[in-house]
């Protein structure tokens, strides 16, 4: 079934197919709310199987929409749309309505040849850009590759999928679904590779590859299964871009090798410290390198460096025993001042901590999600509006609510919302029209299992006679079998009792009474009685079972006299 022309959320119409990548497809779209061009990416429906992918998926998408950057591809929504797949059953396809960018993949310009040295310092500036930006923000991409780099027509740069590594990563999806992302393992830092924690210095490894391809036409690490190529950014040392590109200057090279590094104490720091050796690089002059000291410890501090002979001095001096103390000891008195000081303090904020009481305001940064059942979906959208809050809108069908009228929201009613989270508003489309299922025969548990599965209502079972149906089969509906009626709508049972009604045949003759016991399917059994007088016809003197409602196919003696 194909993605085009759907409508998402009620705003977002699905046009032609821009791109294909192991996880998700990118289609142009238009955004009907606003008149916008859009990017929409349709991520594969098999990673929202996992409550904890879309949880984090939310969450990520949430925090990329947050960032707003030249170089960064803006993230406008994200949500999950449901869908009937070709089974007739129901799916989640997560999407992301991104910024439409008129360009060129940077992995298509990469694969028409190596890029100039200019052109690659002008590109990897502007990554470098973006993730000082994204990095000062908290938030790590985790899939820096070519194919998440774009170039503009007017040559501006621009990075996207801003979290989305991090949501797949980090859910607790099957191996089959994190498939997608071993493709991106020439671009794996080497602590990626080996499943360890990943931090800032991770996208500076995977810009580092981008450079190396850039300048040679080719990663740096190439092999025949990605576990081979993992394989070798934890264990082999790249070579220099010069040795496959001649046009490549050694200073180049330095920046390369260095931002390559397996230790990621021993690669840059930071995408400035990245960004400031390129641009040196760039003009020719190769890059000096600092010193602990001279880039001070950054982010994630410094790596473990040799002592110095003055810091082995003090170190000796202040285990020097023999050395006397000078410094006189401060009076006692103090000490006990301090120590009364500090228990005052402690017990003026608990006294402080148990006078305070409860309060049922909530926090400036965070809203109630109001009851919105009932209420048209441009109400319930206004309405969380003036609580700073954004709503997308699902449909689906109801047999008590009206057609256009809200069912109900998710999160629900009365959950805590930040400001920044989208309220999915789900509209009901009302009753749909519906056909009753011929459900005669069945038993009345499997008759009132597909009465349900279509939107009806099972109602009242009646029990009737049948000569000819076992007990507990449906006999009829109420509507009939194929009849026109809407979900919600009831249905009736009238099911077989197992019984037939046995007639009273006493005094009629040996052959009317058998023709009337065959009739409803029961055997008769005559039984001569030679203890009374005969008659003509051998009439009835007896039957063995009363007259009424009898089990099916029983037996029934019919004794007749004869004399």
């Amino acid at each position: 079934m194909t993605d085009e022309g759907r409508l998402l959320a009620g705003r977002y119409r699905v046009g032609a197919l821009i791109g294909r990548g192991g996880m998700a497809d990118v289609h142009i779209g238009t955004d009907s709310r606003l008149g916008r061009t859009v990017a929409i990416k349709l991520l594969k429906s098999s990673l929202a199987s996992d409550p904890a992918f879309r949880t984090r998926f939310r969450q990520e998408a949430q925090a990329a929409a947050r960032m707003a950057h030249p170089t960064i591809v803006r993230v406008f929504d994200a949500g999950e749309e449901t869908v009937a797949d070709s089974s007739g059953g129901e799916t989640q396809i997560p999407f992301i309505v991104m910024e439409y960018v008129d360009g060129r993949l940077l992995k298509d310009i990469i694969r028409e040849g190596p890029l100039n040295t200019a052109e690659a310092v002008r590109i990897i500036d502007g990554v470098l850009t973006a993730l000082e930006y994204s990095h000062r923000a908290g938030v790590v991409h985790r899939d820096i590759k070519p194919g998440n780099i774009m170039i503009t027509k007017t040559g501006q740069v621009k990075v996207m999928d801003f979290g989305i590594a991090r949501a797949i990563s980090d859910s607790s999806t099957t191996v089959a679904q994190t498939t997608a992302i071993l493709g991106t393992a020439s671009y794996f830092s080497p602590e990626q590779a080996k499943g360890e924690s990943v931090d800032a210095r991770t996208d500076l490894y995977s810009t580092g590859v981008v450079l190396f391809e850039m300048l040679a036409g080719r990663p740096p690490f190439r092999g025949d299964s990605p576990v081979a190529v993992a394989y070798q950014h934890v264990s082999e040392s790249p070579v220099k871009p010069s040795s496959i590109n001649a046009k490549v200057s050694p200073a180049l090279d330095t920046v390369v090798l260095h931002a390559l590094s397996k230790d990621r104490f021993a690669r840059y720091q930071s995408a400035v410290e990245f960004r400031n050796d390129v641009e040196t690089a760039g003009s020719g002059q190769i890059p000096v390198r600092r010193t602990v000291d001279e880039s001070g410890t950054g982010l994630f501090g410094a790596a473990p460096t040799a002592v110095s002979g003055s810091e082995l001095a003090l170190k000796q001096l202040a285990e020097d025993e023999t050395m006397v103390r000078t410094q006189r000891r401060p009076p006692v008195i103090w000490v006990w001042a301090g120590i009364l000081s500090v228990i005052v303090i402690v017990l003026s904020v608990m006294i402080w901590a148990f006078s305070l009481t409860p309060s049922s305001d909530l926090p400036d940064n965070s809203r109630k999600v109001p009851s919105l059942a009932g209420e048209t979906y441009e109400q319930a959208q206004n309405e969380l509006l003036d609580l700073d809050l954004a709503a997308t809108m699902a449909q689906e069908p109801s047999a008590t609510v009206p057609k256009d009228k809200v069912i109900r929201t998710d999160p629900p009613a009365g959950t805590i919302a930040q400001p920044t989270d989208v309220i999915k508003v789900y509209v009901s489309t009302g009753a749909q029209p519906v056909e009753v299922p011929d459900v005669t025969n069945k038993p009345i548990a499997d008759a009132q299992a597909a009465i349900t599965a279509l939107g009806l209502v099972p109602g009242s079972v009646t029990q009737e006679n049948s000569t000819t149906i076992a007990a507990n089969l449906v006999l009829s509906t109420d509507p009939a079998a194929l009849s026109a009626a809407k979900t919600g709508d009831t249905v009736n049972f009238t099911v077989s009792s197992g019984l037939v009604t046995l007639p009273d045949v006493v005094g009629q003759s040996l052959s009317a009474a058998q023709d009337l016991v065959n009739a409803v399917l029961l055997k008769p059994i005559p039984t001569p009685d030679d203890s009374c007088p005969a008659k003509p016809g051998d009439p009835i003197t007896k039957q063995s079972l009363p007259a009424g409602d009898v089990p099916q196919q029983t037996e029934v003696t019919l004794t007749y006299c004869i004399g």
